[in-house]
C-alpha cells in the first residue's frame, strides 16, 4: 500500500483497461483504483463492487447487457472504485498495514470525487460495496443524488454471518483463496440454480467468477472482509437519508432480509424495494435484465432518461404515466409491496 501520510489526493498512474481509462488515485488512505469510462462532462455514475470482487466481475453483466448500455453509458460517466488492492494486476498489500475501517473507505470515495472535481454523484453498489456507498451518503449525504444498492447490508452482522466470516478470513490467512473459500463466497453471490449440482453443471457466470477469484490477492480479500465483518448498524443514519434509494434484492439472497430492514428503515417515499426471483445477491451478473425497467423509472425522476418515440402512452414507460415526484412504491403502484421479477424463458 501507498504511504498514506499524505493527506492530498493525486494521480499516480493511467493505464488503458478493455472499458476505460485505469487511475490509481492516491489518497489519505492508500491507493484506491478508479477505471472511468465516458464523457467526464456527463453526470457521474460510481460504482463499488462486492467483496473479492472488482468492476469486471461485479459489473460486467449489467454494463454487457444492450438494453444496460443504451440506459446507462449515453446518460452518465461511469467510474468504477475498486475496493484498496481488489482491481486487475493488484499487488498484495503489506501485513503491516493496518486494516482499514469501512468510515475510512467511504472517506477514500469523498477524496475520490474531490479529485475528479464531481459534485453530487449517483451511487450503484453491490451487497458490502453497497454497505460502503450508503456510509458515504450518510457522512457526505450533499454529494449524493441517488443509491441503486443491490442485496445490500446495512446492520451490523449476525452472529451467524460473523461466524461465516470469520471461518472464510481464517481460511484466506492460513490457506489463501483455497476451494473452500472459494465455495463460500460463491454461496455469498449466487443462487444454488447457478451454482449447480451433482446432476446440474454451474453456469458460465459462476465459473468466470471462479476464475477471477483466482486472480484476488488474498491478503487484499483479507483486508475487506475484516473491515466489513467490523461494520456498524447504519439504521439510524438511514432514517436521515434524503436521497432516493432504489434497492434491489435477490429473493435467494443469504442478504434478503437487510434489504427489507433497509427499505424499512428509509422514509418510504424516497426509496422503492425490487425483489428478484430466482436469484442470488449478485442480480448485476445473474439477472441484470430484471434491473432495467426499475432503473428507467428511477432515472426519469431525475430527467436522465427519457423513452423514445415508439413507447405506447399506455406503456408503464410513458413520462404521462409517471409522476413527477420522486421515485416511490406508491408512484410505481407498487402498495408498498416489493416488485417480484423473474426473466422470461
Amino acid at each position: 500500500m501507498a504511504d498514506s501520510s499524505s493527506d492530498s489526493v493525486s494521480i499516480d498512474m493511467e493505464t488503458p483497461s478493455p472499458t476505460g481509462k485505469e487511475n490509481l488515485v492516491k489518497t489519505s488512505h492508500g491507493l484506491v483504483s478508479v477505471t472511468v469510462y465516458g464523457d467526464q462532462d456527463k453526470p457521474a455514475l460510481v460504482t463499488y463492487p462486492d467483496l473479492a470482487l472488482n468492476y469486471m466481475s461485479c459489473f460486467q453483466g449489467l454494463f454487457f447487457c444492450p438494453e444496460a448500455c443504451s440506459l446507462l453509458l449515453p446518460n452518465f460517466c461511469i467510474y468504477h472504485i475498486s475496493p484498496p488492492g481488489h482491481e486487475l494486476g493488484a499487488v498484495a498489500i503489506s501485513p503491516d498495514e493496518p486494516v482499514l475501517s469501512v468510515d475510512e473507505l467511504a472517506d477514500q470515495i469523498a477524496e475520490v470525487l474531490n479529485y475528479f472535481g464531481l459534485g453530487a454523484v449517483m451511487c450503484m453498489g453491490v451487497t458490502a460495496g453497497a454497505y460502503i456507498l450508503t456510509l458515504f451518503a450518510i457522512k457526505y449525504g450533499q454529494r449524493v443524488r441517488g443509491l441503486i444498492l443491490v442485496s445490500p447490508l446495512c446492520k451490523e452482522p449476525s452472529w451467524t454471518e460473523w461466524f461465516c466470516n470469520k471461518v472464510m478470513s481464517n481460511l484466506l490467512y492460513f490457506y489463501g483463496m483455497c476451494g473452500v473459500a472459494k465455495e463460500l463466497l460463491l454461496k455469498r453471490y449466487f443462487s444454488k440454480e447457478v451454482r449447480g449440482s451433482a446432476l446440474v453443471p454451474e453456469s458460465d457466470i459462476v465459473q468466470e467468477c471462479r476464475r477471477l477469484l483466482d486472480e484476488r490477492q488474498t491478503a487484499n480479500v483479507w483486508q475487506f472482509l475484516e473491515a466489513i465483518n467490523r461494520r456498524q448498524d447504519l439504521s439510524e443514519g438511514l432514517r436521515k437519508l434524503q436521497c432516493r434509494s432504489l434497492i434491489f434484492v435477490g429473493e435467494n439472497s443469504p442478504f434478503h432480509s437487510e434489504a427489507v430492514h433497509m427499505t424499512s428503515k428509509i422514509d418510504r417515499r424516497y426509496s422503492a424495494l425490487v425483489e428478484v426471483q430466482a436469484c442470488g445477491s449478485m442480480v448485476t451478473e445473474e439477472q441484470p435484465h430484471a434491473m432495467l425497467i426499475p432503473m428507467e423509472y428511477f432515472l426519469m425522476g431525475y430527467g436522465l432518461y427519457r423513452p423514445t418515440l415508439s413507447v405506447s402512452p399506455r406503456s408503464p414507460l410513458s413520462p404521462c404515466c409517471i409522476s413527477p415526484e420522486l421515485l416511490s412504491p406508491e408512484s410505481m403502484g407498487l402498495k408498498l409491496k416489493p416488485i417480484k421479477t423473474r426473466l422470461s424463458t
